[in-house]
């Protein structure tokens, strides 16, 4: 087979693959709660919530993805906790914030 015909091979494959992990991106949720498995404020925040929760003391990626969500809300990672909860555009921290937002959704 001759270069190009296998650049062109190779090219299409990463467009596919590219094409790919955009729609699997773009079918995330939008609303994610950060929370701790030994958290008793998380405990209470789970009774309102009907959505992908992710694990942040356990699990190294969900950690990452907690401090990215809350840099996109202009937080800083420093002194960041759980229940943390990210509804798409806006960042809610602690248990009587969150429990205020599903309130106020009602």
């Amino acid at each position: 087979m001759k270069k190009s015909a296998k650049l062109s091979i190779l090219v299409i494959a990463l467009l596919f693959i590219a094409g790919l992990v955009a729609v699997l991106i773009k079918k995330q949720p939008a609303q994610i709660l950060f929370y701790s498995d030994s958290c008793p404020h998380c405990k209470i925040v789970e009774q309102y919530l009907v959505f992908q929760e992710l694990e942040v003391s356990s699990n190294p990626a969900n950690a990452q993805l907690l401090v990215k969500k809350a840099g996109e809300c202009g937080l800083p990672s420093e002194g960041l906790g759980v229940p943390f909860f990210y509804d798409g555009s806006n960042c809610f921290s602690g248990d009587q914030d969150i429990i205020k937002y599903f309130s106020s959704k009602k």
